[in-house]
């Protein structure tokens, strides 16, 4: 998503026509098999991306490895201030070349740069990994008022009723949607689902997230080590 002088509108965003729908059909354990890091690929990132880049993918690896057995709230935090102190806010326009793209977290962890959107993208496959429920999270489109611009936020749900906190690469703190009120949301997705805003709480499902392509074509990049 680029920021700056994006039109907010979810037609052009995911509703794309039945001629148009890619259907997401994989499972996120296969997906997150794929953030598996071995020493030869931290050789090969190396190499390629320079030593920032492996250090901030090995720095990753050894989060996933010791917050496993956190209290979730603790998980949220750690992941949280991860991406946020060590991602550099970039615009896809000036990183990748194209108005919009969803960077896998490898891509994201070895260009160091990134949009609102590969925060959200990264933290949620982050937390999937320590063992939260992919139930409880959902990647947010929102307005961000102050700035009248497209943002996308990580949502967490505690419980199903909850009102849901807020991962957002704009402040450092996690807050209630509540407290929010810089936020409009618009529409939410995780791995199996897709839902309109109707409020700062859970909203309606409207089908499976496979209406994204761009989540789509994330996955296959997910699925793909490869460095060449």
């Amino acid at each position: 998503m680029t920021l700056h002088g994006t039109k907010l509108t979810i037609q052009n965003t995911f509703l794309k026509g039945s001629g148009i729908v890619l259907v997401l059909a994989f499972s996120i354990c296969t997906v997150i098999a794929a953030l598996d890091i071995s020493p030869e690929l931290l050789n090969k990132v190396k190499q390629k991306y320079g030593y920032e880049a492996s250090s901030r993918v090995e720095q990753w690896q050894k989060l996933m490895q010791t917050a496993k057995l956190l209290p979730e709230q603790q998980k949220l935090k750690l992941v949280n201030d991860f991406f946020n102190q060590h991602i550099e806010f970039v615009d896809d326009i000036w990183l990748w070349g194209v108005k919009d793209y969803w960077a896998t977290p490898m891509e994201l962890l070895f260009q160091g740069q990134g949009d609102c959107e590969d925060y959200s993208i990264a933290k949620y496959f982050t937390l999937i990994e320590l063992g939260v429920d992919d139930k409880k999270m959902r990647i947010t489109y929102v307005k961000a008022i102050e700035l009248n611009q497209a943002h996308m936020v990580l949502t967490y749900f505690s419980t199903p009723r909850a009102i849901p906190v807020v991962l957002d690469n704009l402040i450092p703190a996690i807050k209630k949607a509540s407290k929010r009120k810089d936020l409009l949301p618009v529409y939410s997705f995780n791995g199996s689902g897709l839902w309109l805003a109707k409020s700062r709480g859970g909203g309606k499902k409207v089908g499976s997230s496979g209406r994204l392509s761009l989540w789509a074509d994330l996955k296959q990049r997910m699925l793909d080590h490869s460095l060449e």
